[in-house]
């Protein structure tokens, strides 16, 4: 029984269907002159169309990347580089590709500050704006915390760095299609096919056209110049196909609801936000005395998977990075674990889930 969403979602059979349609009619190269590459193409800015209406972003900023993980990397070195200012504003508790930018921005004389989260895994607004400095050209704020699944402060951010004249980016990643996002008004947004039943190796980012970007690889021409190499048009047809579908947040919160009630009076503890901040489909937890690994590996003989954060960390030593911007120990942190249901989810797996680490719980507590 599967429980890791939040990791990547099986794809939707709508989404193999067109994928394979794609793949079979339109087998041009979108950037060809000839008619085949001249149908491709109209398929491809049709899907750029749907994304950019399911984003609430003008279509000739969506620019198609391989994963989210690239989106990031490239939304953020091309828009960091072309500021006057050298300073950029994230959170610790960011996508390992976010850091993986901010790594490189800081080789090139780039001063990054990593704001923590509160007790409740969000980043605080006050902490935002007491971080901005004259030299400020970037900040950027995850949208929902792929751990924990807490919703950041990112509209009232964007618009404070609007008013400072700072650009603002934000990783959608965990919640493009799942929840609204089209009135956050960010200079720039990351997109993932396979977080929402589409196929991996397929992303997308929303780069304003008001805003000026240096190109991280110069002289390219697929994508405007902003990411190079032929597009994978059936991957991205079966993207613009899964974002159609929208996700039931009422049964997410009623399924993760289910598992608190079958584990109330256990030694399992919650690590969550006040339900407004809170994206239903992430559950950050954790068994005091057992580390996550354990907990993950007992499950997972069990054929029920979970897992100890996110995919792109699961070989740090330290544990994740949302309970140690929350301040936990390491060895706290070393006791994560994670849950994420989706559109397959059903209340018998969960109840069976249930069954499962309440019988964990109830050994650790006899050790």
């Amino acid at each position: 029984m599967y429980f890791d969403y939040a990791a990547t979602s099986p794809m939707r059979k709508e989404a193999i269907d067109v994928y394979r349609e794609a793949a079979l009619h339109f087998p041009g190269n979108t950037s060809s002159p000839h008619d085949e590459g001249t149908k491709a193409h109209f398929l491809l800015q049709r899907c750029r169309e749907q994304l950019a209406k399911k984003a609430g972003v003008p279509a000739d900023g969506i620019y198609f990347t391989g994963s989210g993980t690239e989106g990031n990397i490239l939304a953020i070195l091309s828009m960091a580089r072309n500021r006057q200012g050298m300073h950029v504003i994230t959170s610790m508790a960011e996508h390992t590709s976010v850091h993986s930018a901010m790594t490189l921005l800081e080789s090139e004389g780039f001063e990054v500050t990593k704001l923590p989260m509160n007790e409740k895994g969000v980043v605080s607004v006050e902490d935002v704006l007491a971080a901005i400095r004259p030299d400020t050209v970037l900040i950027s704020i995850q949208h929902i915390n792929p751990e924990i699944g807490t919703i950041q402060p990112i509209k009232k951010i964007a618009r404070l760095a609007k008013k400072h004249g700072i650009l603002f980016h934000t990783d959608c990643v965990q919640s493009f299609g799942k929840v609204d996002i089209t009135e956050i008004e960010a200079d720039a947004m990351t997109f993932s096919a396979h977080k929402i039943g589409g196929p991996k190796g397929c992303g997308a980012i929303y780069l304003s056209p008001h805003c000026l970007i240096t190109p991280v690889f110069p002289g390219l021409t697929h994508e405007k110049g902003v990411r190079g190499g032929t597009v994978d048009t059936p991957a991205i047809a079966a993207f613009a196909e899964a974002s159609q579908f929208t996700i039931d947040l009422k049964q997410l919160s009623y399924l993760r609801n289910v598992l608190k009630k079958e584990l109330k009076g256990t030694m399992c503890k919650w690590i969550e936000a006040n339900e407004a901040e809170q994206f239903p489909g992430v559950i950050g937890m954790c068994i005091p005395g057992i580390e996550g690994q354990l907990v993950m590996l007992t499950l997972n003989a069990q054929d029920l998977h979970i897992s100890t954060g996110s995919a792109c960390d699961t070989s740090a030593a330290a544990g994740t990075k949302a309970a140690i911007a929350m301040g936990l120990s390491i060895d706290e942190a070393r006791q994560f674990f994670r849950i994420s249901l989706g559109y397959g989810t059903t209340e018998e797996e969960v109840m069976v889930l249930a069954r499962s680490l309440a019988h964990v719980a109830t050994e650790a507590a006899m050790l």
